[in-house]
């Protein structure tokens, strides 16, 4: 055989070899596409399988017409991308990416069809052409994309005085949980220069069930950090190194982790507002040396502690030899039902305790009551009990708090001037079925509560969820912030994050709307035939909502053409209409998911400039009432599958993430952003993906590649008066400093895991030098674990 011959045989073997593959991807694109359009959906997948079979089938034979095709269906498919996702980048990758790869084939391919007259050249240069195309949106699939930046009117930032308090001693700084610190040593022009100052190690890895939320506080010269058991380390606050280390052998059967602890001390007079508006000063009770400052804390056993900020030693004079048992008054607690996770909250000489409670479990779990305890002794001070106010104690002998109400597992801010205490709550367990719900379930769901912090009583509620079926609970800390009033004054606001992307601007004096939030209607059908469905749900108008935008079939995502036809065909099959489609028999969809928009990481406030910093989760889940013989007989698989029991009613709930075959959601990018709102104007003015693909990506595995595709996100966000927001809540293993005004990323420092606490900074009294503190324990999405907590600060100077 001549050397033209072979060539010759070759090419033929090509065009049939493409052929093959073409015919190959065109079957189950025709057959999920005719799916797809029986089930209402888009008919592109269907035709354009048949074509590619046809065209595939046209190689196999070397007729030229199965090129010309493809080059058509092709070209229908720019078309079709375009009209149905625009210009934005990341819907049109898997839309366009694959079809122009196989049409580089087809081109290179084309000369050797027996038929062909052209030449070389046009095929070769068009192939170039969509070489250098792809190439291109390689390149610029690492640029952030979906960005909104328009720069804020920065304010003239006064440097703090020397002699102000810079100390991070509560877990959002300080009682009004605002996340900002009034220092500016670190600013836009030299954060470039952090380096890691110190790394200490807690010697507590995160096992499984086992998470690092901890951010630690910061009281004069030393830095307390809490670990995933609860374990206690004071460390030097110039240098990392440990001074004491407490360990309360603490144990769980889940949900391992402690997101802080919180600091007392009991040698300050304690000043109160009397209800005829003076104010009053209570002298000290004696204090022994040994506990002057103490850090307070509780397990994840249900127990509060007290220990000597100095020594790290039980403060006996606290409890029982420096313990509470929070279990006392709770009735029956089973293992893993009842405990803290977040920081107990200080106030005055109180200690105000919420708790988690493992819900979706069953009905008439542990009381969701929440108590204060005297700081100095222990004792019992006042309970609210939301079932039952006329208890502000302990309950009578052989009662417990009324059980089954809605719990406080985040963390409450306070107003200390105003008396006020502000609880996020939570939901009344099961999440997904509420029939046989009480009143005060009914009630204070989803809602923010305002105490009088001397006697526990309510003052007033908001609620944000009415009969919340969807697990919409209040995660985040209140931020207390003062926002102009229109009139040159000011308005004392309380700024509340939640799931639903929704924010919510109230006055604190008497939980009034500062912003407009209007009741709109909400969808009434789907639901269990038991159970019964609110109207209408609260819509905060008069704010920007994040990440709560209405799912169609065009935002289902994948990497491929093949997983974008698996997520619309399954979106297709779901129930969807909106944030409030009703959980029943069939499986609907929930979005945004009952892990966020916001979660425990909170928001911040630059309260130089007025602006709000909220990052945000955008993962979708599917929900499913599942009869209750079929719940109960479901299998080895339950927990794997995500079925919430919800023993005691007639159902039980399938829930998980709403995710193509590789592991990715099934909706298109961003998966989380960070946004900032002007406070003053109430308007968006930017927002940026958070985080990168390079430590995750599809089926579990590390893609190494620093895309900015915006990743969901749990911790939250710091502000300085340096004009910087510090963040550390990606999937990828980043601390990073971003431009407050504008968005931009000034630095990122490498983390050894991932991060999934809020970092905090302050001001050592050592040096003047200011540190960033991060606790790295690893990202929740990946397997990488630590046990890290990282300083970093600018060199010293020479």
């Amino acid at each position: 055989m001549s050397e033209q011959d072979s060539n010759r045989s070759g090419g033929i073997w090509l065009l049939v070899l493409f052929g093959l593959i073409l015919m190959i991807i065109g079957l189950p694109l025709l057959y999920g596409g005719v799916q797809l359009v029986g089930l209402g959906g888009s008919w592109y997948y269907a035709l354009a399988g048949v074509g590619i079979i046809i065209s595939g089938f046209l190689f196999v034979l070397r007729r030229q017409a199965g090129f010309w095709l493809y080059i058509l269906i092709f070209l229908a498919t720019i078309a079709w991308a375009l009209w149905e996702a625009g210009l934005s980048f990341w819907p049109l990758v898997p839309r366009l990416v694959a079809p122009a790869v196989l049409a580089v084939i087809a081109l290179l391919l084309a000369p050797l069809f027996p038929s062909s007259t052209g030449g070389k050249r046009g095929p070769f240069a068009l192939a170039g052409l969509l070489v250098l195309a792809l190439i291109a949106t390689g390149a610029y699939a690492f640029q952030p994309h979906g960005v909104i930046r328009n720069t804020v009117a920065v304010a003239t930032i006064a440097p703090a005085p020397a002699a102000a308090n810079t100390d991070w001693r509560h877990y959002g700084r300080t009682p009004a949980g605002t996340r900002y610190a009034p220092i500016d040593q670190i600013t836009k022009d030299n954060v470039k220069d952090l380096k890691v100052a110190w790394t200490f190690r807690t010697g507590d890895i995160p096992t499984k069930g086992a998470e690092d939320q901890n951010t630690p506080l910061q009281v004069a010269d030393t830095v307390y950090t809490c670990s995933s058991h609860n374990i206690v380390n004071a460390l030097n606050a110039e240098t990392g190194e440990p001074r004491w280390t407490f360990d309360p052998k603490a144990s769980a059967p889940l949900w391992q982790r402690c997101r802080g602890v919180s600091y007392y001390e009991p040698a300050a007079a304690t000043a109160a507002p009397a209800a005829d508006g003076t104010t009053t000063t209570t002298p000290p009770a004696p204090v022994s040396a040994a506990c002057a400052g103490r850090i307070v804390m509780t397990t994840i056993d249900a127990r509060l502690i007290e220990i000597d900020a100095r020594t790290g030693q039980p403060c006996q004079d606290f409890g029982q030899g420096g313990t509470v048992d929070l279990k006392h008054g709770m009735g029956e607690v089973k293992p893993g039902f009842y405990f803290q996770t977040s920081a107990p909250t200080v106030m005055r000489d109180l200690i105000m305790i919420g708790g988690w409670v493992w819900d979706n479990v069953e009905t008439g779990e542990p009381s969701g009551a929440i108590r204060a305890f005297s700081a100095r002794t222990g004792e019992l001070v006042w309970a609210w009990d939301l079932g039952n106010p006329a208890i502000t104690k302990l309950p009578p002998d052989g009662q417990s708090y009324t059980r089954g109400t809605p719990n406080v597992w985040s963390t409450p801010s306070y107003d200390d001037a105003l008396g006020l205490v502000y609880l996020p709550t939570g939901n009344a367990t099961p999440d997904f079925f509420g029939a046989e719900r009480s009143k005060a379930a009914e009630d204070y769901t989803a809602s923010v509560v305002a105490l009088d912090i001397a006697t526990g009583r309510e003052r007033w509620k908001f609620q944000t969820v009415h009969h919340d079926l969807w697990d919409y609970d209040l995660p985040s800390q209140p931020a207390l912030y003062d926002v102009p009033d229109g009139k040159g004054g000011k308005v004392p606001a309380l700024i509340q994050v939640t799931k639903r992307g929704q924010i919510f601007m109230l006055d604190r004096r008497d939980g009034k709307p500062i912003a407009e939030v209007q009741e709109k209607p909400v969808p009434q059908n789907g639901g269990a035939k038991e159970d019964f469905l609110s109207p209408t749900q609260p819509y905060s108008v008069g704010m920007p909502s994040i990440g709560d935008e209405p799912f169609t079939e065009a935002h289902m995502w994948g990497a491929t053409p093949f997983d974008q036809l698996y997520c619309r065909i399954g979106f297709k099959k779901l129930r969807y209409d909106g944030e409030f489609t009703p959980p029943g028999l069939t499986r609907s969809l929930q979005y945004p998911g009952y892990y966020g928009g916001m979660n425990w990481g909170s928001a911040s406030v630059d309260e130089a400039n007025g602006t709000l910093i909220v990052n945000d989760i955008r993962m979708p889940q599917f929900v499913q009432l599942l009869p209750r013989a079929e719940a109960d007989a479901y299998g080895p698989s339950a927990a794997h599958d995500g079925l919430g029991t919800q023993l005691g009613t007639p159902y039980g709930a399938l829930k998980n993430g709403f995710m193509s075959p590789l592991g990715v959601p099934c909706h298109q990018p961003p998966y989380g952003t960070i946004t900032a709102i002007d406070l003053n104007t109430r308007k968006l003015v930017w927002q940026v993906p958070a985080g990168t693909l390079q430590d995750t990506g599809p089926l579990g595995l590390k893609t190494g590649v620093p895309i900015p595709i915006g990743m969901p996100s749990l911790g939250g966000p710091i502000t300085t008066a340096g004009g910087l927001v510090f963040y550390a809540g990606t999937q990828d293993y980043y601390l990073r400093a971003i431009d407050v005004a504008t968005g931009e990323e000034l630095w990122k420092g490498r983390l050894p895991v991932g991060a999934q606490a809020t970092p905090m900074t302050y001001t050592s009294p050592e040096s003047g030098r200011q540190f960033v503190v991060v606790s790295a324990g690893g990202s929740r999405q990946s397997p990488d674990r630590g046990d890290y907590i990282i300083a970093y600060a600018l060199p010293k100077a020479p």
